[in-house]
């Protein structure tokens, strides 16, 4: 197998494991619908997953990435339709109008700033680096939870087939941004791999009795 059709071979299944990964908050939305409630769920995963894959969506336009596009178009959409679920059923509707619209400030700041840039390579760095960022504060969410785990010794709390979703899903991205030589693909997947590759050793150190969690591995 050539680096072509590798990077094809990568592409597709990034792509396809990555919108699987985007679809798992169907669920989420499918329980808050059931309970007409958004109970204690934060708004913010979804606020902030409808900016970050909007900011991946016009980088892939800038690179001419038909991968790229295609997942965050998708991303993007799922995303919103997710925000406008939580808004439905949210008794803190200012909250999240109030997360939304910062979200939203950003990806205007953001774009105004890329369409002025002074060439096309410059437009790329400093959006390339603003998703880079965004993806990395996205990745570093999960701290808490996991200082949380290690203080109780339990795994309980840690979803493992959405933690092993990530890190197969960061794992191709990772080596897809090598084949492409692009930095900004490569660092965000980087940190994820390394940060769901800590999240997943942790039921290795604290495992679920078999009762709570048959299926581990």
């Amino acid at each position: 197998m050539n680096e072509l059709e590798l990077k094809n071979l990568l592409a597709t299944t990034a792509s396809i494991c990555t919108i699987l990964q985007f679809l798992t908050g169907t669920l989420i939305c499918q329980k808050i619908v059931q309970n007409k409630s958004t109970g204690d769920i934060s708004s913010f995963p979804f606020v902030s997953g409808c900016l970050s894959t909007s900011l991946w969506l016009r980088y892939g336009f800038l690179i001419q990435d038909r991968s790229l596009i295609l997942v965050n178009t998708v991303g993007a959409t799922l995303f919103f339709a997710y925000v406008v679920t939580f808004y439905l059923y949210s008794i803190k509707k200012t909250a999240v109008v109030r997360q939304f619209l910062g979200c939203l400030f950003i990806l205007i700041t953001t774009l105004f700033h890329i369409h002025h840039s002074g060439s096309l390579e410059a437009a790329k760095h400093d959006l390339g680096l603003i998703c880079c960022m965004v993806t990395i504060l996205f990745f570093a969410a999960p701290l808490t939870s996991l200082l949380h785990v290690i203080k109780v010794r339990s795994t309980e709390s840690l979803p493992y087939q959405l933690i092993f979703a990530t890190f197969v899903v960061s794992l191709q991205w990772l080596v897809y941004g090598i084949l492409l030589e692009d930095k900004f693909i490569q660092i965000p997947n980087i940190l994820g791999c390394i940060l769901s590759a800590f999240q997943l050793s942790l039921f290795v150190i604290y495992p679920k009795t078999s009762k709570t969690y048959p299926n581990v591995i």
